[in-house]
């Protein structure tokens, strides 16, 4: 019996960059899984960096985790949790990854001597890695979403390999194009000539859109429609609205407004194989995210938020998304703050606003930059029984916190800010020491899943419904073991640990010294997912709402940054 072929739909950006490509992908995506289809995501990302782990998360994003320790592109969670599918480290290209394999292979004679040149070798080895993500997925459709905007020189290379597979496989490959239709202030009408020139440096690039999905403040009307499909050579009904809208969530409903699904499947020669509404319970969850209307006021107290002028909440994507999951499953709605940890360090804030807030999240992060700060809010929160989630750096802080001031361990530390402290109640780990003396920093930190087993009793145990976990990890430093017996005579609980007990895993306060205060070496955010919230976050948020309905007590403290601290 002959194997049916493979289908492949490329995603590409016109006219500006971040107008939506990776929302457009997942949201295709999820249209496809509730038509029937199996389908996998490929992030295609033209940086020469091998992953995202070097990346500064102030000019990037976030950096996100695959249970294989990958580090990736943060539209690689969009489609996790979108799709609710845990990605290979096979959906994730760069050009470092493909210059880098072509550039070994060749060194090691594998091309037997030929010159090698960038067409046809590298756009080879790009549809090489397209070929076996799918191969290993094992899935019927693949989504590439092409990074970058079209006449960047970056992605010349990927798009150049995406028109040679349509070459070879005319019916099994689609084109969208993700542009963007502009309305000037002083002109007050929706202007389609950006989109125009996109699609015709795309055809210069050999490559024809057979969808074109219109980003626009506004839905499209039907004369711009045909004004596009007309000198853009797409059928007026491939030409997609796609109006801002409030919810991210929002967007694969809005695309089936327009039928995008069915046009999608009649042009790679399939059909829908459920009669039933398939995104029947995601429709329903965007019906929750649009009731919610009870607020819970949490503080996320970071420090990658300063970009000149503007505020980049990106560094902590998933963050964001994991509380509104669980926020809107308990009906609520999230409304978060940033906070730059370093205001509190140079007084431009009053630690006390925290009292104003139902719960306090301290994400994760690296280095000496805002930490003081970052201390004395987790000091604010804990003393004024403010339900507490703390992120990777957000436990290590709690603990180094709690060693100060409940412990009672003077100048007690990371070794991260103070090698050679003596206290260093979080230290680094011997192999992560041996990898940073060698200069060795990307893919080498403990990355992805990891085992925990969880103690009885414990709010973690009570939050998971089970005690043994698995969690992505993303850190060098781990709680000095020397400490963990001192620290608990004091009273902090380790209520996760490693397998072998040798590493702590989660530690955090008995209730009868604090509503919720605990904090995860891990990031749970990464596997929050809308239709499957994260059991901590949902935990956290169940104590926010308990301190909102409650009577307020006075703030036990109203001191200065440095009072706090010291």
């Amino acid at each position: 019996m002959r194997k049916k072929s493979r289908k492949y739909i490329f995603v590409i950006g016109g006219v500006m960059s971040g107008v939506g490509k990776g929302i457009a992908t997942s949201a295709i995506g999820k249209i496809l899984q509730a038509k029937g289809f199996e389908v996998n995501p490929i992030k295609i990302d033209p940086y020469l960096n091998v992953d995202a782990g070097t990346m500064n998360p102030t000019e990037h994003g976030e950096v996100f985790v695959l249970d294989s320790g990958l580090e990736t592109d943060q539209d690689m969670g969009n489609y996790e949790r979108f799709l609710n599918l845990n990605l290979k480290p096979d959906d994730y290209i760069t050009s470092g990854m493909v210059y880098r394999h072509v550039i070994e292979k060749e060194r090691n004679l594998g091309y037997k001597g030929k010159c090698v040149e960038a067409i046809p070798h590298i756009t080879d080895e790009i549809l090489r890695r397209i070929h076996r993500a799918a191969e290993n997925n094992g899935s019927e459709i693949s989504l590439i979403e092409i990074g970058g905007t079209v006449g960047d020189y970056q992605n010349i290379m990927f798009i150049e390999a995406a028109r040679v597979l349509k070459l070879r496989h005319h019916s099994d490959v689609l084109f969208i194009l993700v542009t963007y239709l502009p309305i000037p202030d002083k002109i007050g009408e929706m202007k389609t000539r950006p989109t125009q020139t996109a699609v015709r440096m795309l055809n210069s690039y050999g490559v024809q859109p057979d969808v074109l999905i219109a980003r626009s403040e506004t839905p499209l009307d039907r004369k711009r429609k045909e004004k596009i499909a007309v000198s853009c050579n797409v059928p007026v009904e491939n030409v997609i609205s796609a109006p801002d809208v409030e919810s991210i969530y929002d967007v694969p409903v809005n695309f089936e407004r327009d039928h995008l699904g069915d046009i999608v499947l009649r042009s790679l020669n399939l059909k829908s194989r459920v009669r039933r509404d398939g995104l029947l319970p995601w429709r329903q969850f965007v019906s929750r995210v649009r009731g919610a209307s009870e607020e819970l006021k949490i503080a996320v107290v970071g420090k990658y938020f300063d970009t000149g002028d503007f505020v980049l909440s990106d560094a902590y994507l998933s963050v964001i998304e994991a509380v509104k999951y669980s926020a809107y499953k308990l009906g609520k709605k999230p409304s978060l703050t940033w906070i730059n940890s370093k205001l509190y360090e140079s007084g431009e804030k009053n630690i006390s606003e925290l009292a104003g807030f139902h719960g306090v999240i301290v994400p994760g992060g690296f280095g000496e930059s805002g930490i003081e700060g970052k201390l004395a809010a987790i000091r604010f929160a804990r003393e004024n029984k403010i339900p507490y989630l703390g992120l990777c750096y957000g436990m290590q802080l709690a603990v180094i916190e709690f060693a100060r001031h409940v412990a009672l361990i003077p100048g007690a530390t990371t070794s991260e800010i103070e090698a050679e402290a003596e206290h260093p109640v979080i230290n680094i780990l011997p192999e992560q020491r041996k990898k940073l003396s060698e200069g060795d920093y990307g893919g080498s930190m403990r990355l992805g899943a990891c085992p925990a087993r969880l103690k009885l009793g414990t709010l973690a145990y009570r939050a998971y419904g089970r005690e043994t976990i698995s969690e992505r990890h993303r850190h060098r430093y781990e709680i000095n073991p020397k400490y963990v017996e001192e620290l608990e005579r004091a009273g902090l609980i380790f209520s996760g640990l490693s397998p072998d007990g040798a590493l702590a895993e989660i530690a955090e306060l008995p209730r009868t010294a604090h509503p919720f205060f605990l904090g995860t070496q891990f990031h749970p955010e990464f596997l929050a997912r809308p239709l499957n919230p994260h059991p901590l976050f949902s935990a956290f948020l169940k104590a926010a709402v308990k301190r909102r309905d409650s009577p307020r007590l006075p703030a036990r403290r109203s001191l200065t940054p440095a009072a706090l601290v010291n």
